[in-house]
């Protein structure tokens, strides 16, 4: 039974845009995010593990504490961490 479901979703992800995981790699698609210039929904959607709440305070903290200079600067934002920062290391982009 749980394989068919499985199955199933996975069929779906192929047919539905939008089911599958945001981690799916498609070649020819690099998923890129400028951390100083993108919006609440932009964050939320194209960094892993930041929802719309942490994406808000990675935009409060740099609308208060300006442009990040690093993408290790990140971290300085409540509620991300080194590990949040290291998986999204080649989507983020200054």
């Amino acid at each position: 039974m749980k394989s068919s479901i499985a199955l199933l979703m996975l069929a779906a992800s192929v047919v539905v845009p939008g089911i599958a995981d945001a981690t799916t790699e498609h070649e020819g698609i690099e998923i890129v995010v400028n951390i100083n210039t993108a919006n609440v929904e932009e964050l939320d959607k194209l960094l892993l593990g930041v929802g719309p709440d942490k994406a808000q305070s990675i935009v409060a903290f740099r609308e208060a504490h300006g442009k990040f200079s690093t993408i290790e600067d990140l971290s300085k934002v409540k509620g991300i961490g080194a590990s949040t920062v290291e998986k999204n290391r080649a989507r983020i982009q200054l």
